[in-house]
């Protein structure tokens, strides 16, 4: 199973820069990307991530009232949200697509994300769209 995380630099980032400092292990399957804030995002990004390959996102933000920018985290969630319309829409589970917030210095809830996030794209399955493509 292929994720992509989509980090911001601030909290995102930093939490998986530190998980691997302290020798954290979680999937190796999983891209991230780092965003200057998931304020940033857009939900075309999210939805090329699954066109790409990915069979789930995860949308690493800073602690709701905690973001760098003020509202970036709210804002990526509204887009997160309407992600997950669209590909409800197209017939694609939407639980593909999750938000996560944490601090720069809770690695063990990014690694908890990513394995929370890899079990639940397992149990769908791969994306549709891969069996597409092949």
């Amino acid at each position: 199973m292929k994720l992509v995380a989509l980090t911001c630099s601030f909290c995102g980032y930093a939490a998986t820069d530190l998980a691997g400092l302290q020798g954290m292990k979680y999937s190796s399957d999983v891209t991230i990307i780092r965003l200057p804030c998931t304020g940033r995002l857009d939900v075309k990004h999210v939805l090329q991530a699954v066109r790409m390959g990915a069979d789930g996102v995860l949308v690493v933000g800073c602690l709701e009232g905690n973001c760098n920018y003020q509202y970036g985290n709210l804002e990526a969630r509204k887009r997160v949200e309407q992600a997950k319309g669209i590909m409800k829409e197209i017939g694609l589970e939407p639980e593909r697509v999750e938000m996560v917030n944490l601090a720069s210095n809770q690695p063990w809830r990014f690694v908890q994300a990513v394995e929370d996030m890899y079990v639940k794209v397992e149990r769908m399955g791969p994306s549709p769209l891969n069996k597409v493509r092949r």
